[in-house]
């Protein structure tokens, strides 16, 4: 039987209502007609924009952020098929080689693509003067970089991250888990955050948590320190259609849940707003939407 609510498990509706605006900046989707990238790690199945409207009403958030994933490498036709699909309450973040011409880049940004992703959590190559070259390439579309990265090579590549041109995005938690909170990798991506250079995404707990859960409750002093050292920089997203439980490696999670989550984590309804709402707008360019007055 087909669940009510692809790639999501559950049935219940959050205990949280969200604000007006609500953003969720991780999905993915996957064009079974479309071919994996040569050496792509991660196959889900097809999961389209038909199959995450109802989990996005589930959750009550109205814009989207669409990140093209591994599986296709820098074929972006997928996430902009969706984004066209979604309207001007969507985003996109694509993945490029950088030899694209600035006329492809300017219609990319056309379209609604605001960043470019960098994932080398997959084994993905890419040294620091490869990050430059495409943190040039898109600094004069006020682009950002989003990237997905082990603690290792985010302290490696420090030294050019925070030289770059462009603002920093970090998913998943900057891929640290709750066992390294405190640890350098974590002081670092702090850091950036308080300096300005870079916002992070409450994403994917997850893939983070030792029990594989966003239920995880060590998730809750990691998801503070990122709220509490710059709540001005940090978002949220489902990562629909949760690639790595719908290709079966593990349990798929609950997206009602994963709203409830985030309201504990934010601890207020001005901090959810601000990073559902607020946030998002700044970092992607939606148009604001006026905070009503009680």
């Amino acid at each position: 039987m087909r669940s009510r609510y692809p790639f999501s498990a559950g049935e219940s509706l959050p205990g949280t209502q969200l604000p007006e605006g609500a953003c969720d900046a991780h999905v993915h989707v996957y064009d079974s007609s479309v071919p994996a990238a040569p050496g792509a790690r991660l196959h889900p199945p097809h999961a389209s924009i038909d199959d995450y409207k109802p989990v996005q009403a589930r959750m009550g958030t109205t814009r989207t952020v669409l990140v093209t994933p591994s599986t296709y490498g820098s074929n972006n036709a997928p996430m902009l098929a969706a984004l066209a699909a979604l309207g001007p309450n969507a985003k996109g973040v694509a993945v490029i080689r950088g030899d694209e011409s600035y006329a492809h880049l300017r219609e990319l940004h056309a379209l609604g693509v605001c960043g470019v992703r960098i994932n080398l959590s997959l084994g993905a190559t890419h040294d620091a003067p490869s990050i430059a070259h495409i943190a040039n390439r898109i600094a004069p579309l006020g682009w950002h970089l989003q990237l997905l990265m082990p603690t290792d090579q985010l302290l490696t590549l420090a030294p050019v991250l925070c030289s770059l041109p462009v603002d920093l995005v970090f998913d998943h938690f900057a891929r640290i888990t709750p066992a390294q909170c405190d640890q350098r990798a974590h002081a670092l991506v702090l850091e950036l955050l308080q300096s300005g250079r870079a916002w992070v995404k409450l994403s994917g707990g997850y893939l983070v948590s030792a029990t594989l859960s966003t239920e995880d409750p060590a998730l809750d002093a990691l998801a503070r320190s990122y709220i509490d050292a710059a709540p001005d920089r940090v978002v949220w997203g489902s990562d629909w259609p949760h690639a790595t439980a719908s290709a079966g490696l593990q349990p798929m999670p609950d997206d009602a849940r994963q709203i409830d989550r985030l309201a504990q984590w934010a601890s207020s309804t001005a901090s959810l707003r601000q990073i559902l709402v607020t946030n998002p707008e700044r970092l992607y360019g939606f148009d604001p939407i006026p905070q009503h007055q009680p």
